[in-house]
């Protein structure tokens, strides 16, 4: 079920390029790059040391299984781009012992492809589609010194020029955005990003670390009945299984969960709104985004603004 949203931005409505793009409903990708991940890569660092060392003693039962789990995306980034999703969940960091300053991303373990070259077919998507705005999330950061911060800060800099939209912009919109020329917010959850004014706080990502679309749902509702933060914020639809349910379903993986729980899921998002009210969503991130339909149903929420502000 592949769908091409590749312009959805400059295709909505001129009734929408007013609202600001915390009360649009924007597609994301949970964990983006975890569809290259290097299943010979070290565990990352964050790991116990009771996982690293049934890692090295079972290494032939644990990799298939950590890969298996980890796997969140089947769709590289230029392909997510391209469907629709523009907010992206990018976990940066080192891997241990190497010497050379290069960034990777994490999920458990490390990917093949690193950080700046994969920004860097983002930065070319965006050329080819200025009218596009994509959210980027920068986060975890293990194994990174302040050195290092400061490096892949001014490489961002130099990548996205004057795309990336600072954080003094009071109130963005697709009207404002495009008169600037800004592409990017880019968002860097770490104290080193206060120095820099192109960069973004944390955005906050209400991650219900459940295994059930039931489970899930019943902990967004409870937070959106608490009401919606000021600005971005994601809701999660993405599902997690505890080590134990892992060991026990040698059979299952995250995409078979994800896929017999996803019309549940579905239902729920269907009946979401996008706006400026308590119980409103912003951004929707999920996993598996290429086979599942979670671009066109994001973004069809739009049209609920427009009966809203008609």
């Amino acid at each position: 079920m592949d769908q091409n949203h590749q312009d959805w931005m400059s295709a909505l409505p001129e009734q929408l390029w007013d609202v600001p793009l915390s009360d649009m409903a924007i597609p994301g990708s949970h964990d983006t790059m975890s569809y290259c991940l290097d299943i010979n890569s070290p565990l990352v660092r964050s790991e116990s040391d009771c996982f690293r060392l049934l890692d090295g003693l079972f290494y032939c039962f644990t990799r298939p299984a950590i890969f298996r789990w980890s796997t969140t995306q089947d769709k590289s980034i230029e392909e997510q781009l391209s469907m629709g999703i523009r907010y992206f969940d990018l976990r940066v960091a080192r891997k241990p012992n190497d010497s050379s300053g290069d960034l990777y991303f994490t999920h458990v373990i490390y990917t093949h492809l690193m950080v700046l070259e994969t920004l860097s077919s983002v930065a070319a998507w965006l050329d080819s589609h200025p009218k596009e705005v994509v959210i980027l999330a920068c986060s975890h950061f293990e194994g990174i010194s302040d050195r290092l911060h400061q490096a892949f800060i001014l490489s961002l800099k130099k990548l996205f020029g004057s795309k990336l939209c600072p954080r003094e912009e009071s109130v963005l919109t697709l009207r404002s955005l495009w008169a600037s020329g800004y592409q990017v917010v880019l968002s860097y959850d770490s104290q080193t990003a206060v120095r820099h004014q192109e960069l973004w706080p944390d955005i906050p990502y209400w991650w219900a670390n459940q295994r059930t679309a039931q489970g899930v749902i019943s902990y967004l509702d409870w937070n959106k009945g608490l009401g919606r933060p000021e600005g971005f914020f994601v809701a999660g639809l993405n599902l997690t299984a505890e080590r134990s349910y892992i060991a026990k379903n040698p059979k299952q993986s995250l995409r078979t969960l994800t896929f017999s729980n996803w019309e549940c899921l579905r239902k729920w998002l269907e009946e979401q709104r996008p706006g400026s009210d308590p119980h409103s969503l912003n951004i929707i991130a999920g996993d598996f985004v290429g086979p599942l339909p979670l671009c066109s149903l994001v973004i069809a929420l739009n049209q609920k603004l427009l009966r809203k502000n008609s």
